[in-house]
């Protein structure tokens, strides 16, 4: 008896900690090696200027448009900052894509400036709405040596709104992977964000496919920010 008892706990503490390593990543727990932790949750671009965002596909793969739509998803909760002007985010980013033929596609959705963020980012979200087709989302970023990576988003298998989030995995030593800081070069913003690219999976990379954006976000830790001394000169020669 006592065997099954330990085994049941065995089961629902595994249980437990999957149902929690499906849920939203938490930025806190991202690289962390200390308590000096200032994190903010910023909005980056809520897709409601036209012309900031180009598409791409291949001419062999099909054609591909995007533009400004009216729209907004339900379930998003407004930011402190933005409370109160709910009438200057009305407009989503729509991308429309006409494939040729089946086959290995992929588009790409990239902003015509890259978006610097200051501070040590530690999460980026996007809320999509998908049209429930296989496609994985990646974000295109790079780094404060200007090597560009790409950060898995999610796949769009899904129906309506969704918010999805990855965890921008920090250097190990400040010269290997994404870099986002470095105390001999000076105190730039050292992450950037370039856009997406959506891998079409081969079945479905038929017809007519759609795809809304909106709202790209990041968390980011701006404790070195706050926290420099006002007397401090900045590295800027």
């Amino acid at each position: 008896m006592k065997k099954l008892v330990a085994f049941g706990l065995i089961l629902a503490t595994a249980g437990l900690l999957f149902a929690q390593s499906v849920t939203e990543p938490n930025p806190e727990l991202v690289g962390a090696d200390s308590a000096m932790l200032s994190l903010r949750e910023i909005s980056i671009d809520k897709f409601e200027r036209e012309g900031s965002w180009s598409v791409h596909i291949s001419p062999d793969d099909g054609v591909i448009a995007a533009r400004l739509f009216e729209g907004n998803p339900a379930m998003k909760e407004p930011l402190a900052e933005d409370e109160g002007k709910e009438d200057e985010d009305t407009m989503v980013l729509g991308v429309r894509v006409d494939f040729f033929r089946r086959g290995l596609d992929s588009f790409t959705i990239k902003s015509n400036r890259p978006i610097a963020v200051e501070g040590t980012v530690k999460t980026v979200s996007l809320w999509v709405c998908g049209r429930n087709q296989e496609h994985d989302m990646w974000v295109l970023c790079q780094d404060y040596f200007g090597r560009n990576y790409e950060l898995y988003l999610g796949n769009l298998g899904f129906s309506g709104w969704k918010k999805l989030t990855c965890v921008v995995p920090p250097s190990p030593d400040g010269e290997h992977g994404i870099v986002q800081s470095s105390a001999y070069y000076g105190n730039k913003p050292g992450f950037k964000i370039l856009g997406f690219r959506v891998d079409c999976n081969p079945m479905q990379a038929r017809g007519s496919y759609y795809v809304y954006l909106d709202d790209l976000r990041v968390v980011t830790d701006l404790y070195d920010y706050e926290n420099r001394d006002e007397d401090d000169m900045l590295d800027d020669l």
